[in-house]
């Protein structure tokens, strides 16, 4: 199976500068080859199917840095276009801009040109290591590397291709409601309440992008004031995730069969009342973590359809309460069994009946 390993790296300067050079590079790559792509289709109806070669040979600067970088530019670029094709919800690829695109590229191990062994990191193209933070050791075969930048700190994410040990078999299952108030219940009653890492730090966040309106564009004070407000999205990010795997993981581990609901987030984030909470409770990320680990711990993951009323159905007998469709309707009493019923607890159990 792959697994990915993110690793904090503190490169030199020398280093620093070759990273900011293969950022550059692979965003020109990628905006020329889109670029080409699309004033070809307009002049002959046709794919262009271009290759990194040719513009090597217009641009000899890009030489100078990690030709796998380049190919791999490519990549996302095809991947990109197939994505537009198959999906109607997928748009049409878009240019990378200097100032708001991510900051990264990829590279392939090939003849063992990337290796780490005793804090240090060797990369293609590069004759200094560089030094990692190895908070946890690299266990499997590495299959390539990923530099990434955000809010000037440096990362490193090392792929590697390894065995993953199964979770003994459990008789437990479970059903999972997510939800805004509560981020996730489970049918046999626990709760995890929601953080709103987002809504904590809207404050600061607030007077953060105040002051940064008032600084010059491009000047050197707006790039600090940039770089504040980068790092306070990166800490809410960072403490949602911890907060996704520490979950995510713990339902895995005590469950053997978890089944969550299939939510239309798109349409959802429609309700502008609701969008800035639906979008800091991260429900896609959490369900994909879900997937991820079940697949690693030999876990089964049950999808309930998006038309399946869980919300709606007394776990008890059956009945169908069509009145609970209003939101403000937290718990309700079955007419046909007189069963008190909480929403979330009632849907949990509900979505339990999948398994």
């Amino acid at each position: 199976m792959l697994k990915a390993y993110k690793y904090r790296i503190y490169p030199d300067r020398q280093t620093r500068e070759y990273f900011e050079k293969c950022f550059g590079c692979v965003r020109f790559m990628y905006n020329s080859m889109l670029a080409d792509k699309i004033a070809y289709y307009k002049e002959h109806k046709k794919m262009l199917k271009n290759t990194p070669a040719g513009y090597k040979a217009k641009y000899p600067w890009l030489r100078e840095v990690d030709s796998l970088a380049l190919a791999n530019a490519q990549l996302n670029l095809q991947s990109a276009y197939k994505r537009f094709f198959s999906s109607p919800d997928v748009g049409f690829p878009k240019f990378k801009t200097k100032h708001r695109s991510k900051k990264s590229y990829t590279t392939n191990n090939q003849n063992n040109t990337i290796y780490l062994e005793q804090g240090k990191l060797k990369l293609p193209k590069l004759k200094n290591l560089v030094r990692v933070l190895e908070h946890r050791p690299l266990k499997g075969i590495i299959r390539s590397c990923t530099i990434s930048c955000v809010s000037g700190k440096y990362y490193a994410s090392i792929l590697v291709e390894t065995h993953i040990e199964k979770l003994p078999v459990k008789c437990e299952k479970v059903g999972v409601d997510v939800g805004i108030k509560d981020f996730a219940i489970l049918s046999n009653g626990t709760v995890h309440k929601n953080p709103r890492f987002l809504r904590k730090a809207q404050e600061k966040l607030a007077y953060l992008q105040k002051s940064l309106s008032r600084k010059v564009r491009g000047s050197n004070n707006w790039k600090k004031a940039c770089k504040r407000v980068s790092k306070l999205h990166e800490y809410v990010r960072n403490s949602r995730n911890d907060f996704l795997h520490k979950v995510s993981t713990s339902i895995i581990n005590e469950n053997q069969v978890i089944v969550i609901e299939d939510l239309q987030i798109k349409n959802m984030m429609q309700n502008h009342h609701l969008a800035a909470s639906i979008a800091d409770v991260s429900w896609g990320t959490f369900r994909r973590m879900l997937t991820y680990k079940a697949q690693w711990y030999g876990r089964t993951l049950v999808i309930a359809p998006s038309s399946y009323p869980s919300s709606q159905l007394c776990s008890e007998c059956g009945y169908r309460n069509r009145e609970t469709k209003d939101l403000s309707v937290r718990s309700w009493v079955c007419p046909n069994c007189h069963s008190e019923h909480d929403r979330d607890i009632n849907a949990a159990k509900n979505l339990l009946k999948l398994a």
